[in-house]
């Protein structure tokens, strides 16, 4: 028996031995982000600039893996499952993270599956109407839905999505009746918002500003704590009066809970120095992003706070 022990210890001593090793090598080969939404979207130009950003201090190879649908619930779960040697991360965003959480039981939990590593992108919805409305304001347009309930439509990048909680945060906290008009990602919403076919639209201020600007639609606000680079004299939510609707789109690099510390040594300081990067930065301010939480501690904080607030909503709005 004592041969087994001692048989035992000195197998668990070797494996943790070659881990610790391994660690300390890392990175040993490319390292790949998988963004869990299709190509295209905001979340996946927030994981390509990173990954640009990322080769420098980690001296590998850094590219985008897309695996899209299922509301990013399969390529969130695969990042909790794969091996932790840092050579697998996700690109996080709410939806997986914060709000499917909240409705329904998956097979990963964010804190026991999931490692913070840092946010990599905050930016702000943008609410904006089509010109036909006659509305200038969000007082204006909220007058007019509760002149006229359940008949003014707004569009928004999908069922569960940010835009959409904010679109039932909005009619709680003001009494209105919006009728909501999922669509497949902000641009998608774009054409009938422009043609007339809905009334508004909430979504990516990067996305809605260029027809803002050339006077195809009025924005109204933007739903950020500041106002936009990109649109900087639409007011915010709270100047416009409503400071309860503030809320912003985010992504963040994760990694699998089990990824050693060895390895979180070098990837956290390698993910801080390329969020500090001229080059990244300059392409955030082209997107109308910037970056808050660049610690793991503030990211989880971050995500537990966002779990609080929209995870009732995410219920409310019989999310399943």
């Amino acid at each position: 028996m004592n041969f087994v022990v001692r048989w035992t210890a000195s197998l668990v001593a070797v494996a943790a031995t070659y881990i610790t090793a391994a660690a300390a090598d890392y990175p040993t080969r490319p390292v790949k982000l998988v963004v869990p939404y299709a190509a295209g979207g905001p979340t996946d130009v927030a994981g390509r600039l990173i990954a640009q950003a990322l080769r420098a201090p980690l001296g590998q190879s850094v590219y985008v893996e897309n695996r899209g649908g299922g509301g990013g619930i399969p390529g969130t779960e695969a990042v909790a499952g794969a091996k932790p040697d840092g050579h697998t991360l996700l690109v996080g965003a709410t939806g997986p993270l914060v709000v499917s959480p909240s409705v329904r039981k998956l097979n990963y939990q964010v804190d026991k599956d999931l490692k913070p590593i840092a946010e990599i992108w905050r930016s702000s919805q943008l609410l904006a109407v089509n010109p036909k409305l006659g509305v200038k304001s969000v007082a204006d347009f909220l007058a007019y839905a509760k002149k006229n309930p359940a008949k003014v439509t707004i569009g928004t990048a999908g069922i569960g999505t940010l835009p959409h909680l904010l679109m039932v945060l909005i009619n709680q906290e003001t009494g209105v009746e919006l009728v909501h008009v999922p669509y497949r990602g902000t641009a998608a919403a774009l054409p009938n918002v422009l043609g007339g076919q809905i009334d508004a639209i909430i979504g990516d201020v990067s996305v809605i500003a260029p027809n803002v600007k050339s006077g195809a639609l009025v924005a109204l606000a933007v739903t950020a704590p500041e106002r936009s680079p990109l649109l900087p004299n639409v007011p915010t939510m709270a100047q416009s009066g409503y400071p309860s609707l503030v809320a912003e789109s985010w992504y963040g690099l994760m990694a699998p809970a089990a990824t050693p510390e060895a390895v979180m040594k070098k990837l956290v300081p390698a993910v801080q120095a390329s969020l500090k990067d001229p080059s990244f930065q300059a392409a955030l301010q082209q997107q109308g992003a910037r970056v808050v939480a660049i610690t793991p501690d503030a990211f989880g904080a971050h995500l537990r706070d966002e779990t609080k607030k929209w995870g009732p909503v995410a219920r409310a709005a019989g999310l399943k």
